[in-house]
């Protein structure tokens, strides 16, 4: 069996790794290098987290997860997460805790919540202005997304797989179970399409299911009073009234990292990655409102990068045609699972699991 998998982020490259695994012919292609540099993959930290607000599903993935980056780490020789709490503030009188408590307790992860008193001693660096609510919960830590990338492109180039980089598929036939690419048409018994933030170029019927979304995240580093207790600062996600803000610590040489969750829903992954005023506008207003002594934290980049959301946040992953499917796990978390993603499809694929079934898991609603 040969499957032809389109774009080599995450998605791309942890399902390449599973149907290597079993033995599975791969062709992976990628219009830039593999690693892609300007794929939403490339980054220095991604959240992992069991945590879940409304979305149970998605929590009752985890473990599993966490699992296959196990293996992941053994298969590649290096360990590229750190695993620590994360923190969530709520400035709003929404409860965010319950549900969330409810869908922790299912998989065994422990968590509890925070007095403010607590959560001033745990974050010093924190504006406390506005906080309402706080809990703490395990089962979180960062993943070193470009290291785990980079590692992953190396192992499949010396365990078999066909990767091909630099190479622009312009048309994909899921019927045929061909792709074409620089004036050949290759031809597998599936294809994959991962194609992240250029998923309208190759199949338009998707343009309005998984928008192009353009997001811009800041690398700070802050001033010397807080200093050391960002060196030992967990995840923190903070509940604004209007959006999320998330902060991950700087470690292992990685830098400090805030972002917004609210979705542009505007570009294209072909667009310019120049910061505007208008990218930096949203993440400055997180930044202001969360750190304490905001104006003292040095800027040192402002980083564009695309993926897609749809509707719900909630992962599109169905087949299509006779010989095709389509992977967008997209919305801001389809890193942290891209392992769980890749391992789903293949099963799918090798008919280990209906394809209802993979599409009803990646989308948090079912859990095999």
């Amino acid at each position: 069996m040969r499957v032809l998998i389109v774009g080599a982020g995450i998605a791309g490259l942890s399902l390449a790794w599973r149907l290597r695994k079993r033995g599975v012919e791969v062709t992976l292609f990628d219009q830039g290098p593999i690693p892609n540099p300007i794929s939403s993959s490339f980054d220095e930290h991604r959240i992992t987290r069991h945590t879940y607000t409304g979305m149970p599903g998605y929590t009752a993935l985890m473990p599993r997860t966490f699992e296959l980056y196990d293996e992941l780490w053994a298969d590649i020789g290096a360990t590229h997460i750190h695993k620590t709490p994360a923190i969530y503030v709520s400035r709003t009188d929404a409860d965010i805790y319950t549900s969330t408590a409810t869908a922790l307790d299912a998989v065994g992860i422990k968590h509890r919540p925070l007095t403010l008193t607590e959560l001033e001693q745990r974050l010093p660096f924190l504006n406390m202005k506005g906080a309402v609510s706080a809990y703490e919960a395990d089962g979180a830590g960062l993943l070193y997304a470009d290291r785990i990338v980079t590692d992953l492109a190396k192992w499949l180039d010396a365990n078999g797989a066909d990767l091909r980089p630099n190479t622009r598929v312009t048309k994909v036939d899921a019927i045929a179970g061909t792709v074409e690419a620089d004036g050949q048409i290759i031809t597998g018994d599936m294809v994959v399409v991962c194609a992240g933030a250029w998923i309208s170029d190759l199949l338009p019927g998707y343009a309005n299911i998984a928008e192009a979304s353009r997001q811009m995240v800041l690398y700070l580093e802050p001033p010397a009073q807080y200093a050391d207790a960002w060196n030992n600062a967990p995840v923190v996600i903070d509940h604004l009234d209007d959006k999320l803000a998330y902060i991950l610590p700087p470690k292992d040489g990685t830098r400090l990292k805030i972002g917004d969750h609210f979705f542009s829903r505007i570009g294209h992954g072909s667009d310019n990655r120049i910061a505007t005023a208008e990218d930096y506008k949203p993440v400055q207003d997180a930044l202001s409102r969360v750190f304490k002594d905001a104006s003292q934290y040095t800027e040192l980049e402002r980083k564009i990068c695309y993926y897609t959301v749809t509707e719900e946040e909630r992962f599109r992953v169905e087949p299509l045609d006779a010989k095709g499917w389509v992977v967008s796990a997209c919305s801001g978390h389809g890193f942290k699972l891209g392992v769980m993603v890749g391992e789903t499809v293949c099963r799918a694929i090798l008919g280990d699991i209906a394809a209802e079934t993979a599409t009803q898991m990646l989308a948090g609603r079912t859990v095999l």
